[in-house]
């Protein structure tokens, strides 16, 4: 003790060794302005207040030069252009678009194009990815080494060379529109329903009879069916909460699958039903297919690129997330008499999500940054439309390339925020 204020506290070591930790309070007493350096409670916090300000000041001095410079080369940042007409025609659009549309609905088209392919190569992605890790683990000695051979092979190769692998595959193995015509037609449509040729992939494409806007077919038809999904979604979470209750009070699970298939399907029937959902059915007509949903090539090829090749890390994930798991877990569980399904699903998995899902997250942030390839086949994404034509037309390469780096920027702090979410919704929690 010294004068009663400082304390002395002492911790017994438990790894076998006696050792003793001091800690040192400092004095109480009135706040001084000395305190903001020599007091370790305040310290910190004045280190970090001054690199803060130094930081603000550094980006304000950055912006002010920028934009004297640009203003004495007779530059100025204006995003005027944005309400002219583009002037070019997209191939692929999710929303009504033409030549004489703006570059700020180019942009749209783009942007709309852009999370289309992420979207879709996140979910193979995850598919590949959760299979082969698995698979890999499996003690079938030719599926372990397939699985180690597609894993090597796919991540060792720059995505951009399977994209162009892929998409030559589609243009110059696939068939032709023509070939599907006449009685001698050396190709046909699998199941009558889908057509997949050299110029795309076109399947049939819902639409609604007795929905809102001009034959059914608007927008708002669409908001109500991703409503009841949301809605289905959310009850079906009420209704496993309330059996994780019932379980924790009885010791039995209420047995859920059918009430929870009940939830999803259900609303959608009914929905459906009442807006008269119909199937347009792509057909041959004149020199192409007419109808559906047509995918084009450069679509199919970077989706199936940005899968496999991203698909080949995630598996590694998978396989480290297992593996982390101590074997004793999956011992104890057998012992308890669990089935190996319920011991994967129980066990194995909800610890090994732990590890997955970080590097996960990376992953998914990958994908929406290497769909910017899509300029090597000619697929219109933002990276094309506001990037590329926009630009070029216009010459404003700065706000363009602004544009560009808000988006992308945009994009991956929302991924990563919704993925942190469930990071932290499926991590074990003590009781």
């Amino acid at each position: 003790m010294l004068d009663g204020r400082v304390e002395r506290h002492t911790k017994q070591l438990t790894d076998g060794d006696t050792a003793m930790s001091t800690i040192t309070d400092p004095p109480a007493g009135s706040f001084r302005i000395s305190m903001l350096l020599n007091d370790t409670r305040y310290r910190s916090y004045t280190f970090q207040a001054i690199a803060l300000v130094g930081l603000i000041i550094a980006f304000v001095f950055l912006g002010g030069n920028l934009s004297r410079n640009l203003a004495d080369a007779g530059l100025r940042i204006s995003y005027s252009f944005l309400g002219s007409p583009s002037g070019y025609d997209i191939n692929q659009t999710l929303i009504p678009y033409t030549s004489q549309s703006t570059h700020l609905s180019a942009a749209f088209v783009g942007i709309l194009n852009t999370l289309l392919v992420a979207f879709l190569a996140c979910i193979m992605a995850t598919i590949f990815g959760v299979l082969a890790g698995v698979l890999r683990l499996s003690n079938n000695w030719l599926v372990s080494k397939l699985m180690a051979f597609y894993v090597e092979i796919f991540r060792n190769i720059p995505v951009l060379i399977w994209i162009i692998i892929i998409f030559t595959i589609m243009t110059q193995v696939m068939p032709g529109p023509r070939e599907f015509r006449g009685d001698d037609a050396t190709s046909s449509m699998v199941f009558d329903l889908f057509a997949f040729t050299n110029r795309g992939v076109y399947i049939p494409g819902p639409f609604f009879t007795n929905g809102f806007g001009e034959e059914g077919n608007g927008g708002l038809n669409w908001v109500l069916v991703l409503g009841v999904l949301v809605a289905s979604f959310f009850g079906a979470r009420a209704m496993n909460a309330r059996a994780d209750r019932a379980q924790e009070a009885t010791g039995v699970r209420p047995n859920t699958t059918w009430t929870n298939l009940a939830i999803w399907l259900l609303p959608l029937v009914v929905l459906c039903f009442i807006l008269g959902l119909q199937w347009d059915i792509p057909e041959l007509k004149g020199f192409n297919f007419k109808g559906g949903i047509k995918m084009g090539g450069p679509l199919i090829a970077l989706w199936f690129a940005l899968s496999i090749y991203t698909g080949a890390f995630i598996a590694e994930n998978v396989r480290a997330g297992i593996q982390a798991v101590s074997e004793g877990q999956t011992e104890a569980a057998a012992a308890l008499g669990l089935r190996p399904r319920r011991i994967t699903s129980l066990v194995v998995l909800p610890q090994a999500l732990r590890v997955i899902i970080p590097p996960l997250i990376s992953q998914f942030l990958n994908i929406t940054k290497n769909s910017s390839l899509a300029i090597a086949v000619g697929y219109a994404d933002v990276t094309a439309t506001l990037g590329g034509i926009t630009l070029n037309q216009t010459g404003r390469a700065i706000e363009c390339v602004l544009l560009l780096m808000l988006f992308y920027l945009t994009i991956s702090l929302l991924i990563s925020m919704f993925m942190n979410l469930y990071n932290n919704s499926v991590k074990l929690k003590e009781r």
